[in-house]
This record gives C-alpha cells, structure tokens and sequence, in this order.
C-alpha cells in the first residue's frame, strides 16, 4: 500500500479557482438563452411585437389583454365560464390545439384541466356585418388559448392576431 500527499502551492490553487471561473464564464456566454411562456414575440423584420399573456385576474385584464392584439370589445362579457379541456383530444380539439400552436400556446400540457373561459363581443373587426367573440382561456392567470371567430355555423376562425390592416 502506497500513500501520495501533494502539497499544493498558492500559485497553484489560485491558477486552478482562475482557470474554473474562466471556464463557467464562458459556459454562460455560450449557453443559449429560451424566451418564457409569459410573452410571445410576433411579427416580420425589425418591427416585431411583444405580448404578454400572464398577470390576468379580472375581466378588464382579458380586456386589456385583447387590446394589445388591436381588438376592441365590449365592456361586460357574454360568458365567463370553468370549462375542463379534454383529457383526449378529438380531430376537431386537435386541430384546434394545432391553431394554438401558431400563436405561440399549446394545450396539450393543460389536459383534464379545470380553466376559465371568457367571450367577449368584438365591436371593430372590420370587413364582416356578423357578429363575432373573442374567447380567452385563462388558467392560474395567464392566457392559454383563445380565439377570434364568428357566431355564423359556416364562419371563421382564427388566432388572436389582428391581420385587417
């Protein structure tokens, strides 16, 4: 049996903490960053758009929160309503789930959950006499889905995201 001791000089440890800090400095620079689920970014080029979708707890923040898309709705909502999303998605809920997708929300992690949902009437969609609702599904306050669609069976819809202009 053979005993080593190694006696280490100043120099030495202080080469080696100097060496580790350069290290874990560098791995932090290079490490790449990932945008929360708190705001989504969203546009072309250089003018892109910021929106949040958390810090909502009353009906006027789903309302402010439909205004960042452009949208004006009435002051009192036509619904607010727990729904529970389905534990298993069908053809209609996927393909719904996949509309969710492009705006940057997905439903899948919310399965058998108990959320609110808000409708609201919107009073500026330009371009169609019908009417139309904006539905907003909230849970543990913040926006998880929703849509913009008319109350015509052969209608619209679509993602929060006002294209009119």
């Amino acid at each position: 049996m053979f005993i080593y001791s190694l006696r280490a000089s100043t120099i030495k440890l202080v080469g080696v903490a100097c060496v580790a800090l350069t290290v874990l400095i560098t791995l932090i620079a290079f490490v790449p960053t990932y945008a929360d689920n708190n705001s989504t970014t969203a546009g072309a080029g250089d003018s892109a758009v910021s929106y949040s979708y958390d810090k909502i707890k009353t009906k006027d923040d789903v309302i402010n929160f439909l205004s960042q898309f452009g949208w004006q709705v009435e002051a009192e909502p036509v619904e607010v309503k727990t729904v529970t999303i389905p534990a298993e998605f069908d053809k209609v809920f996927a393909a719904y789930n996949e509309m969710q997708k492009e705006q940057g929300l997905n439903l899948l992690k919310f399965k058998n959950k108990e959320v609110t949902r808000y409708t609201f009437s919107v009073t500026n969609y330009a371009g169609y006499d019908g009417t139309v609702y904006a539905n907003v599904l909230v849970y543990r306050n913040k926006v998880i889905g929703g849509d913009i669609c008319s109350a015509d069976v052969s209608g619209f819809i679509h993602g929060f995201e006002n294209n009119q202009e």
